[in-house]
């Protein structure tokens, strides 16, 4: 446990660079921009993976689909005005996760909305005991990681593991 602690820290500076916080006027306080969306991915795959590697679990890649699943996910929980695993169809993460053709198993789907960045958020996953599963699963192989940020900087998270 001291690893991933010292994982985690390491990653949280790193990704300090990468989001910016900026005041926003109402009731939201001070929410982060993401700066270089197109790393965004990149690095909490990094993340993911070092974690993983402290829990003696395989590497998992990102997968193209899964990210597009994710994302459209993600405006639709925004969308909706709620964060939950039903998209406003009544679709399921595996009915979304099969639009895209992906054809392995779904492992999970992590969910949060938040006005925090992606390593706090993965942050608040590992310490709840299901999300953490969800990310730890020694099953997953492939990754999909991805946000839709509102105008009043709320952003909306969603990662889905599957092999």
């Amino acid at each position: 446990m001291k690893r991933v602690f010292l994982i985690l820290m390491a990653a949280t500076l790193a990704l300090a660079a990468a989001c910016t916080p900026t005041s926003e006027t109402g009731s939201s306080g001070s929410a982060y921009r993401i700066r270089n969306a197109d790393k965004v991915q990149l690095r909490m795959l990094d993340s993911v993976n070092a974690l993983r590697q402290a829990a003696e679990a395989p590497q998992v890649q990102l997968n193209a689909q899964l990210n597009a699943a994710a994302a459209t996910h993600s405006r639709d929980m925004s969308v909706q005005n709620r964060p939950w695993h039903f998209g406003s169809d009544g679709s399921s993460p595996l009915d979304r996760v099969a639009r895209t053709g992906y054809v392995g198993e779904v492992q999970g789907e992590n969910i949060s909305e938040t006005y925090e960045n992606e390593l706090q958020t993965l942050t608040a996953w590992m310490e709840d005991a299901s999300t953490r599963a969800v990310i730890l699963d020694p099953k997953a192989t492939n990754m999909g990681f991805s946000w839709f940020q509102e105008a009043n900087g709320k952003i909306w998270w969603t990662m889905v593991m599957a092999n």
